[in-house]
């Protein structure tokens, strides 16, 4: 016979591995968020580009959470998500702000 402090362990146990999936699966990724910036930013805002070049390295991370938070590109005139989804661009956020300028592992995209 199973008791019934067991089984309160068994569902509080349960109950906390669901919490903690849950939380896992809508945390942002800096990898994938460095794959988006290669392949959605990177071909107008290489090395030499007319368009100005984009980094992690150009900004501090406060400014790259203000720069997701406005969620706009081309100086104001397009919503971010024209390019990318929300998932997405958390990503890219993740990746930008986790290696900005003032950052303890500051980069570029690489690629």
């Amino acid at each position: 016979m199973i008791s019934s402090k067991w089984i309160k362990t068994a569902v509080i146990a349960a109950g906390l591995g669901a919490m903690v999936a849950a939380a896992a699966a809508g945390a942002a990724s800096e990898a994938k968020g460095k794959y988006y910036a290669i392949k959605t930013c990177k071909p107008c805002h290489g090395a030499g580009s007319p368009n100005g070049e984009v980094t992690p390295l150009i900004h501090t991370s406060a400014q790259w959470k203000a720069y997701f938070a406005a969620g706009k590109h081309d100086k104001g005139k397009e919503e971010l998500t024209k390019y990318l989804t929300k998932a997405q661009l958390a990503d890219v956020e993740a990746f930008f702000v986790n290696h900005a300028s003032d950052s303890p592992q500051p980069m570029t995209c690489g690629g």
